[in-house]
């Protein structure tokens, strides 16, 4: 039976999930759920929605970001606001539990083994598949149970356009662990997708408010937006994201069963006869260019965004106080335009930080995956080794801020000089998230991951912790709370240099750590 086994892989992947699966379903129905609270309080009256829906309406730039308000109720505005993020929130949750459960395993051998006694060829795939719907349908049920006061079709509407859009990522990424060879690149495909349909998505709304645009309708995401949650549901729209889910699975079905475990469809090109990476540097940036290449268009690309909607950043606030008390709180109180400035530094600074952990963890799969042992059998020392990714973690985090600023720069037409500052003031709190990350790697590699979780909280809490009014000793938690609200304010050099301190010190204990320790594999 090409089933068998599935109830079992499916209790395994759900019990190594046990913790992100239901953090990440918090944190995405969650920022949903506690939107209705937020947004009441910056918008009580329905006069004061209104006039929020068609300024933003009007306004291309954030359209291009948020998509369209199609209502003006409370329920309507937490759609506008937060469906979007949320749906792509879920979509890259799904991703990363379909792989791990795909083709992480047959890279790391594991699947191999299980495959040899009773386990059916489509078993490992379906189990993933479950475990992502788990996720989804746990989203899904916090969306609609945190919106439920505001209108149960419109919760119902919107908690499955954001549940149904992570499925159809999650059947894209069991379609990709088909067609290549390792985990990254099936990650690198499906991620590639996403950011196109947001792409697609975002060019589509900025051309038209009515969110009728063939871009929009080319892209999941949009799709999700057309479901139009307390504006008059369009029902018929799940039935694509259904349809999506079902062709994906089919596909991903019809690939499994002719290809052999570890096989793929896209093989990897062998390399020359004779290796051309002389140092333990040039091999780690070998495997992280693309990765360091697609952060630093983004972050480029999504200055040139931002830097855009500065000048709406009036249209957002109006002459509600409760709304420049927010941005006061997150970009400092040295006028809107340099508050809303830097606010989005602040905010690139917090998703550089998982570009950073990322960037480290790449070293310990690296270990795991057993690709470091035979590298550091010769004659190469584990802090050279572990030097060349470091390099890119921590250099390449300067260059995507960098990028950013300049982005913000150009898009406005703002001095290039205290835009940049601003961004790359930003490095010593994303460099103390990945000092933590390489201490958890050195010292616990068993709990390296759980640098995914303090980078997480850091966003979530720089994040919505300002909207939902968060004493301010539980947003300093946070490196980036220390850090000066810049530009606009005077530059605080104390929390930078005791930040690149602490930054340093985690640094230099994990790689302590790491010497001492056994090499995994």
């Amino acid at each position: 039976m090409t089933l068998t086994g599935t109830g079992t892989l499916a209790r395994l992947a759900l019990r190594r999930d046990r913790v992100m699966i239901p953090l990440w379903a918090l944190v995405t129905g969650g920022l949903v759920a506690s939107g209705a609270g937020s947004l009441e309080g910056l918008y009580g009256t329905a006069a004061e929605r209104a006039e929020i829906a068609a300024s933003m309406t009007a306004n291309s730039s954030m359209r291009s970001l948020y998509g369209p308000v199609f209502g003006d109720s409370l329920g309507g505005l937490v759609a506008w606001r937060f469906g979007t993020f949320a749906a792509v929130l879920a979509a890259v949750a799904s991703v990363m539990v379909v792989i791990r459960h795909t083709r992480d395993e047959e890279e790391t051998g594991r699947q191999e083994m299980l495959s040899a006694g009773a386990v059916g060829r489509r078993a490992p795939l379906t189990a993933a598949l479950l475990a992502a719907l788990a996720l989804d349908t746990a989203v899904a049920l916090i969306v609609t149970a945190g919106l439920a006061g505001q209108g149960a079709a419109g919760a119902l509407a919107l908690g499955l356009a954001v549940g149904g859009t992570g499925m159809v990522f999650a059947t894209l990424a069991a379609v990709t662990a088909q067609l290549t060879e390792s985990a990254r690149l099936a990650r690198g495909l499906a991620a590639a997708v996403l950011g196109l349909a947001f792409v697609l998505r975002a060019a589509g709304d900025a051309g038209t408010a009515s969110g009728d645009s063939v871009l929009t309708w080319l892209s999941p995401i949009g799709w999700a937006e057309n479901v139009r949650a307390f504006a008059g549901e369009r029902w018929w729209v799940l039935l694509l994201i259904l349809a999506a889910v079902l062709v994906q699975t089919a596909v991903a079905y019809a690939l499994t069963a002719r290809r052999d475990v570890g096989a793929s469809f896209f093989a990897t090109r062998p390399g020359p006869a004779e290796g051309r990476l002389a140092t333990a540097g040039a091999l780690a940036w070998r495997l992280q260019r693309g990765a360091l290449l697609g952060w630093s268009l983004g972050f480029l690309l999504g200055g040139l965004v931002f830097g855009g909607m500065v000048e709406g950043a009036a249209d957002i606030v109006g002459d509600n106080e409760q709304a420049r008390q927010i941005f006061e709180r997150m970009g400092g109180r040295s006028g809107l335009t340099n508050a809303f400035l830097a606010t989005m530094v602040s905010l690139f600074g917090m998703i550089a930080a998982l570009f950073a952990v990322a960037s480290v963890l790449r070293a310990h799969g690296e270990e795991t995956s057993g690709r470091a042992e035979p590298l550091l059998a010769n004659a190469l020392g584990r802090i050279r080794w572990a030097a060349g990714h470091l390099v890119i973690a921590f250099g390449g985090s300067a260059l995507i801020l960098a990028l950013a600023g300049l982005g913000l720069a150009l898009s406005y037409g703002h001095d290039l000089g205290p835009v940049l500052g601003a961004a790359l003031a930003q490095l010593p709190a994303v460099w103390t998230l990945a000092g933590l990350a390489v201490l958890l790697w050195g010292a616990v590699p068993k709990a390296a991951t759980a640098a995914w979780g303090a980078a997480g909280l850091c966003l979530a809490l720089g994040w919505i912790g300002p909207a939902l009014d968060l004493p301010q000793a539980a947003l300093d938690l946070s490196p980036f709370g220390h850090l000066p609200k810049l530009p606009g304010q005077d530059m605080a050099w104390g929390p930078v240099l005791a930040l690149t301190a602490l930054a340093a010190a985690l640094v230099a204990a994990g790689l302590a750590g790491l010497r001492r320790r056994d090499v995994q594999g």
